[in-house]
């Protein structure tokens, strides 16, 4: 069992930055590859980026290439989304995933999920 808890939501004006976090605790955190989904009110949960267990390699939608950095930590048990250049259709719940495969982009890829934080982008 993985425990996920995300942080570091809010509200920001387009254009500005964001970064936030997901703690893990249970298992071997390195041993998971990590991934971050979106979804705004009545819309479908989207696939935002990933990241392997040894954080070589990182995977993003095209929505969010070159805006958007995925990173982790493994003696902190922490992934992180720094997302700058924000734009309105940014505003979401966003949420941090862990699975075995980074390459996976849709939320059945993914076993244990946290509970979201809300990114609100205004224009």
């Amino acid at each position: 069992q993985v425990q996920l808890i995300e942080s570091g939501g809010g509200s920001v004006q387009a254009g500005g930055s964001l970064r936030l976090s997901c703690a893990a605790s249970g298992r071997t955190f390195s041993n998971y590859a990590m991934g971050w989904f979106r979804q705004a009110p009545g819309k479908e949960r989207e696939f935002v980026g990933s990241i392997s267990g040894s954080g070589g390699s990182t995977k993003y939608a095209d929505s969010v290439k070159g805006r958007f950095t995925i990173s982790r930590d493994n003696a902190k048990n922490t992934v992180y989304l720094q997302m700058n250049s924000l734009k309105p259709e940014d505003t979401a719940v966003h949420y941090c995933a862990a699975g075995t495969w980074y390459i996976r982009t849709t939320p059945g890829g993914y076993d244990y999920w946290g509970q979201g934080t809300q990114v609100t982008v205004s224009s």
